[in-house]
């Protein structure tokens, strides 16, 4: 058994103790699954949370005169946070490889996207490619680490999963937007719609506590961008990076920037898909609610 699993079950025995103690009635029972949900979505994006938290808080106290940038030193927190993570079993070596390849995804966008005027990086540092700071890749792998998470923790099945080479043409399609409508036209409107096509009849069923519970996946999607683009707001009030229009003072990301996170977690979750296509009865029917036994 390992670590990850070891802790998991550790875990629902002590859920279930409180809950054979403690929950009694519809409504209790309601309470106790909304908040078992809230805390498997806040242990998901533990990576996500922690890099945010450090880049808010070197926002607020890191010296100004330090020998070492503060970007550096984020990238430096991010690798120890991963190792801390997975030198306990806190995260698997499968999630590991999800946030090596949307780093990679990620800090080829940047380059791409600062030469191109996007947003800057209004600080100095040692650690960057291209002028980008090596710590922004780990925010795109925030991402993905959340994504291979949240699917493992909820125990994610589906109904009428698209086929992956569809869903693999389709973030391909968006990541090459993200590129080419510097120079030629902007089909975003027109991936929006590919998605709905793609990921509308897709139904996820996922368990925050004993029974299983349906979301369109579109709408998980755009949940996760919504929380995203909530979480680029605190980085750019934290200066961690800007958009034209706040170099003078901070204002509130682009409402526009919400659509650009939504067609990133399409490549986030093909990615994950891949990885994942192997296990058997991972795309399985929807399940069949019942206790764990």
């Amino acid at each position: 058994m390992s670590r990850v699993e070891g802790f998991r079950d550790a875990l629902t025995a002590r859920r279930e103790a409180f809950r054979t103690r403690f929950v009694r009635g519809p409504v209790t029972a309601g309470l106790f699954e909304f908040v078992s949900f809230g805390i498997k979505q806040g242990w998901a994006c533990i990576f996500g949370g922690l890099l945010l938290a450090l880049i808010l808080a070197t926002h607020l106290y890191y010296p100004e005169n330090a020998w070492l940038g503060r970007y550096d030193f984020l990238v430096i927190a991010a690798v120890l946070i991963q190792a801390v993570l997975l030198l306990t079993g806190l995260e698997t070596w499968e999630e590991a490889r999800v946030i090596l390849a949307f780093h990679v995804v990620g800090t080829i966008m940047e380059i791409f996207k600062t030469s191109a005027g996007s947003w800057i990086y209004p600080e100095e540092n040692f650690l960057r490619i291209a002028g980008v700071p090596l710590f922004s890749g780990f925010m795109y792998a925030a991402v993905g680490s959340y994504l291979a998470r949240v699917w493992r923790i909820f125990e994610f099945k589906f109904d009428r999963f698209p086929p992956l080479w569809l869903q693999a043409l389709l973030a391909t399609a968006i990541y090459v937007n993200f590129f080419a409508h510097h120079y030629i036209i902007d089909i975003r409107n027109a991936l929006f719609v590919a998605t709905l096509l793609v990921y509308g009849p897709c139904v996820v069923w996922f368990r925050p506590d004993r029974e299983y519970r349906p979301m369109p996946l579109v709408i998980g999607f755009g949940l996760v961008a919504l929380f995203i683009w909530f979480a680029e707001n605190i980085g750019t009030l934290a200066r961690a990076w800007a958009y034209p229009g706040q170099e003078a003072g901070w204002k509130l990301v682009s409402a526009a920037k919400f659509g650009s996170w939504y067609l990133l977690m399409i490549i986030s979750f093909v990615l994950v898909a891949l990885i994942h296509r192997r296990r058997e009865g991972h795309h399985a029917e929807k399940p069949a609610n019942r206790e764990p036994g």
